[in-house]
């Protein structure tokens, strides 16, 4: 029996706990390219909450769940509706008696943590306003496999001070990287919400109002939509914000010679990236979306089993 372990922010686990579930989704995704089984949960449920929808979240979390021997119940805005028809605590308390898991794609964070603090069972964020552990974890699993250790490298981030940024900024922090931010004014990153356990220093994150600054030697150039989920009558204003933020190959070309691009995905061509950026050679965008598959084996594994060896 495995100690009680939520996963609602980067911060939830530590270097070395990372460093393990980086090897192992090494594991599973060998085993995965050589259809090999894989089934350690068998008789496992894992109960899947969306009042965000998602493409990338279901799909990478229902198949690996049924690819690791285990089973999926799956509920929208309309069966699940926390906080509303039921409250939040309730709910927990009711669906973590008949599930051995729980992911939860919402709106603001306070409701996955509620909902965790009244759960028998793990809780994993599959994305909140604020925070989206679960897609950084397969973005560091994507460079390591292809450039090797992220320690010490930089990250340049272009465009929205949003969830990903935030959570990028909690990564560098604990796993000793730097992350270049660059956003148009009014859409900075929230460093009090980002680095919630103290300050972070300039070893590990910087400023800038020029994009081409931020990404000056990099070793990975990465970006995310304009518009979130839930900020859709922004658009037109945030179109015009950030003009100046799409990533173009002027951008990856005083980037290192070597540097990777990634995006959570879905992406807008012509918007926040330009088509010879995400399509080209240096993008590894479709690897990085497989990708949320195998961490997330790796880490539900983690979560109901602990280290196997």
């Amino acid at each position: 029996m495995t100690t009680l372990q939520h996963y609602l922010q980067f911060t939830d686990l530590t270097a070395s706990q990372y460093a393990y579930l980086f090897d192992r989704a090494s594991l599973i995704k060998k085993k995965f390219k050589a259809y090999e089984k894989h089934q350690p949960l068998v008789d496992r449920t894992l109960a899947m909450i969306f009042e965000k929808a998602s493409t990338r979240t279901r799909v990478s979390f229902e198949a690996g769940m049924y690819q690791l021997g285990g089973s999926v119940v799956h509920l929208t805005t309309g069966d699940s509706q926390l906080g509303r028809s039921e409250p939040i605590d309730d709910s927990a308390r009711v669906i973590s008696r008949m599930v051995d898991l729980v992911m939860i794609r919402t709106f603001e964070q306070t409701k996955i943590e509620c909902f965790a603090a009244h759960s028998r069972v793990p809780v994993i964020n599959g994305l909140t306003n604020e925070f989206h552990p679960c897609q950084i974890l397969a973005d560091i699993f994507t460079y390591i496999e292809h450039r090797g250790s992220i320690k010490g490298k930089t990250v340049a981030w272009v465009g929205d001070g949003n969830n990903m940024a935030n959570t990028w900024l909690q990564a560098a922090k604990l796993l000793d990287f730097k992350v270049n931010v660059s956003t148009p004014n009014g859409y900075e990153v929230n460093e009090k919400i980002a680095v919630s356990a103290g300050e972070i220093s300039a070893e590990h994150y910087q400023s800038y109002s020029d994009p081409m600054a931020a990404c000056e030697g990099a070793d990975l150039v990465t970006t995310d939509v304009w518009t979130s989920m839930g900020y859709e009558a922004e658009n037109e204003v945030r179109k015009q914000a950030f003009a100046a933020w799409k990533v173009n190959a002027a951008m990856m070309a005083v980037a290192k010679p070597n540097a990777l691009f990634m995006h959570c995905l879905p992406a807008h061509r012509g918007e926040e990236v330009d088509a010879d950026v995400i399509d080209g050679p240096q993008s590894v965008v479709w690897d990085e979306a497989e990708n949320r598959m195998h961490v997330q084996k790796a880490l539900m594994e983690y979560l109901l089993l602990g280290r196997l060896s």
